[in-house]
């Protein structure tokens, strides 16, 4: 009897003793704290990232100057976004082998120099190749810049507050490219469209570069990787190819709708499909058989992940082209000034801002499904409201109904990357972050081409600009626009259905 006392009592220290730790390991889970050198470093590196991206969506407000100035026309002042999207696109791939190569201090500061360099090129020249040139080093720049912080918050964040931090990381791929109208809107009306680079050097320099100074950290050791230059040059000739594909093929389609020649961007399109396809297979075929590839690619096998990469692919031709959308639905069809039509793209942005980390502390307090799917449902009510009232939008309507798609873009996008990246082995997370950031490129590229395409095509023959039959055709474009984003929004969201019914048997099983 006394034996079983004791037996009895051990049992039930023992018991105690398992739920005490058990107690203590949650409370230290949740009380895990950012730390501020973390902060500081995603501060220092994002701002490079959003000041690359702000730049790239502030020029598209200023093409009519730039073609008066350079004396262009509109063909080729497109060169001055397509070029630096062709750049970034370009050096994205190569984040893994640098993130593995190089720390990330040394990252940081070739980031800041590109910048700056490509800044003052930008405010010097009076050129149009000059320009090209100046946008191909910031392209470079906010190449190198947006993997690296996305790296540093998958390396360096607790476990517990991934999610909100990558909310933050996400508030500079979204909020960017969504108040680049605006401030491209308000440069073009006070001051000459120069300015805007004149301002971004002393924000660099005067606060991103000490504070990366002081807080850009290594935790992970460098690796002794090896470039592999021929898988290198067939991913930008991928990546070329098929941007440039979506680019002359939206050239030839207005053409032959106008009544033009479109025999030249026709070939050229046809080539630069032949070429990306077969450079992205000899890529992927070149990658399997490497020892040291360039983009390690075996984690795509999995379907949960892959359907994952392809909703975060298609989302931002959405996301991304909604600000080209609005600014011109508003200025062609509505009438409003470069300057309204800009500022109507700027309270969604806002509310990116502040619903992208809310997202984030969602994921992380209850999973992935519920916080993406249900941001994705409300995000797709936006695009159908603009379909149904696309024949009598105003520019109160048009912000109200971006508003919408804005709140549930900004606080679900971030989540995907978040989750398919917890899905696969961390030493593949370099080359996770480099895939997903070079479709997240290629998708807003892609946004882009395709919207410009369709409102042409809807323009076609209807007169000239500022007629009430251009105004009409434009707003039809608007409501063939407005359908095909339902549409894309719609098949992000049953690729995410599937992935999270794949995740669900998996944990059925275990």
């Amino acid at each position: 009897m006394e034996e079983r006392n004791i037996t009895t009592t051990t049992a039930a220290t023992e018991s105690q003793a398992i739920t005490t730790n058990a107690g203590t390991q949650e409370a230290v889970i949740s009380d895990e704290r950012i730390p501020g050198k973390l902060i500081g470093a995603i501060v220092a590196v994002g701002s490079l990232a959003f000041i690359g991206i702000l730049t790239e969506t502030v020029m598209t407000v200023l093409f009519p100057q730039l073609m008066r100035e350079f004396n262009v026309d509109t063909a080729t002042v497109q060169w001055i976004t397509t070029i630096y999207l062709l750049v970034v696109a370009a050096t994205m791939p190569l984040s893994s082998y640098l993130n593995r190569r190089f720390k990330h201090r040394t990252l940081f500061l070739a980031a800041v120099a590109l910048a700056v360099l490509g800044s003052l090129i930008m405010i010097v020249g009076h050129a149009f190749p000059v320009i090209l040139i100046a946008r191909v080093i910031q392209g470079m720049g906010s190449g190198v810049a947006t993997p690296l912080m996305i790296n540093i918050i998958l390396e360096q964040s607790p476990k517990s507050k991934v999610g909100r931090l990558m909310g933050v990381g996400s508030l500079v791929i979204t909020v960017a490219p969504a108040i680049g109208p605006t401030v491209g809107g308000a440069v073009s009306s006070i001051l000459p469209w120069r300015a805007i680079f004149v301002i971004v050097i002393p924000i660099i320099l005067l606060v991103s570069l000490p504070v990366g100074l002081k807080c850009v950290e290594q935790h992970r050791p460098t690796e002794e990787a090896r470039l592999n230059s021929l898988q290198f040059v067939s991913i930008v000739l991928a990546l070329c190819g098929l941007v440039m594909f979506l680019n002359q093929a939206g050239v030839a389609v207005s053409a032959a709708v106008s009544g033009g020649s479109a025999t030249v961007s026709a070939v050229f399109a046809v080539v630069s499909l032949i070429v990306g396809l077969g450079a992205l297979l000899f890529f992927g075929w070149s990658s399997k058989r490497s020892f040291s590839p360039l983009i390690r690619l075996g984690w795509l096998r999995d379907p949960m992940v892959l359907l994952h990469l392809i909703a975060y692919m298609l989302l931002p031709i959405v996301g991304i082209g909604f600000g080209y959308v609005i600014t011109n639905v508003a200025q062609l069809s509505l009438g409003t000034s470069a300057f309204l039509s800009g500022a109507l793209v700027l309270p969604g942005a806002l509310i990116g801002a502040f619903f992208a980390p809310v997202g984030g502390m969602l994921y992380d307090r209850f999973g992935p499904v519920r916080p993406i799917l249900g941001a994705f449902f409300a995000a797709i009510c936006g695009p159908i409201l603009l379909l149904v009232f696309s024949m009598r939008l105003t520019p109160v309507t048009l912000a109200g109904f971006y508003f919408i798609f804005g709140f549930g873009y900004s606080l679900g996008f971030s989540n995907i990357m978040t989750n398919a990246l917890r899905n696969i082995a961390p030493q593949f997370m370099p080359d996770g972050n480099a895939v997903f950031n070079t479709c997240l490129q290629f998708g807003g590229a892609a946004g882009t081409a395709l919207f410009s395409t369709i409102l042409s095509v809807a323009q076609a023959g209807a007169g000239e600009e500022g007629g009430a039959t251009f105004r009409h055709a434009t707003a039809v474009g608007g409501s063939w626009t407005f359908a095909t984003m339902i549409g894309i929004v719609a098949i992000a969201i049953c690729c995410l259905i599937a992935a999270f019914r794949i995740g669900a048997k998996r944990n059925s099983r275990l």
